[in-house]
């Protein structure tokens, strides 16, 4: 018999949904988020996180959006879910007529990437506004569930001209037998990309953006290994459609260690 999960503990500006609030969401999509992992209390690129929220809110609503307010309503959200170690979500949302940003902070179970290596099934689909990470997307589900039913773990969304962009819900890496390469493209920084990469510079091997396409000479096939990654963690991959990598398991030591030693912030 499986269990099932505890069901989320969800507050609207620090207070507990009701009816009534969540016809929020559920009315005015049009929004933001982001998602992120804490522990103990604690989160890897939290100063991150909330710049993130800040530039989103300013573009989308032309509002600026607090960090300590932020921050308040997340303690207040895993207080009252009564957890330290969590999967927090911190929603966005500007309804008609309001003039301050309504959050939505939903707490979870922590969350983990699968340890497995992962295979990904390319699909023709660039977001809008991709540096923006946003609820409802339609297409980054879609294909997702496409991938699943072919076989794969995931999706890997691809511009025009198969050029690659970034998984569904994850950034892609390749390695290059001496650098990590990062797909030159519009998409989503994520915070875990993000901390790869300032970590990878303060250890004295920088990586590089350039562009990546699933054939020809800047094709995925003259990468000896990949991987992927979002707030959940760090995974290799092992297959994009037809082209097979092998592990490196020296590199995910690696870029484990690097992410690890990015400080932790209390919430």
């Amino acid at each position: 018999m499986t269990t099932q999960p505890p069901p989320p503990h969800i507050e609207l500006d620090g207070r507990p949904a009701t009816e009534e609030t969540l016809r929020i969401p559920a009315l005015y999509g049009f929004g933001h988020f982001t998602a992120l992992q804490v522990r103990d209390g604690r989160v890897r690129g939290l100063g991150l996180h909330l710049a993130r929220l800040d530039a989103a809110n300013r573009e989308l609503f032309g509002l600026p959006l607090d960090g300590d307010r932020v921050r308040e309503l997340i303690r207040h959200a895993l207080a009252g879910a009564g957890r330290r170690d969590a999967s927090v979500r911190v929603n966005a949302y500007l309804p008609p007529g309001a003039t301050r940003t309504t959050l939505m902070v939903t707490v979870r179970e922590p969350a983990v990437m699968p340890s497995g290596a992962r295979s990904l099934m390319s699909v023709p689909y660039a977001r809008t506004a991709p540096h923006i990470k946003r609820p409802g997307e339609f297409g980054q589900t879609y294909y997702g569930v496409l991938a699943g039913r072919a076989g794969f773990d995931d999706a890997l969304l691809t511009a025009p001209g198969g050029v690659v962009t970034e998984g569904a819900i994850t950034n892609i890496g390749f390695w290059n037998g001496t650098s990590v390469v990062w797909p030159d493209a519009p998409a989503l920084i994520g915070i875990t990309m993000a901390l790869l990469e300032q970590g990878m510079e303060r250890a004295g091997r920088p990586s590089v953006r350039r562009p990546v396409t699933l054939d020809g000479p800047d094709g995925v096939g003259r990468f000896p290994a990949a991987f992927v990654c979002n707030s959940q963690g760090i995974a290799p991959v092992r297959r994009i459609d037809d082209t097979v990598f092998p592990v490196d398991e020296e590199l995910m030591k690696d870029l484990g260690a690097v992410y690890d030693s990015a400080p932790e912030e209390t919430v």
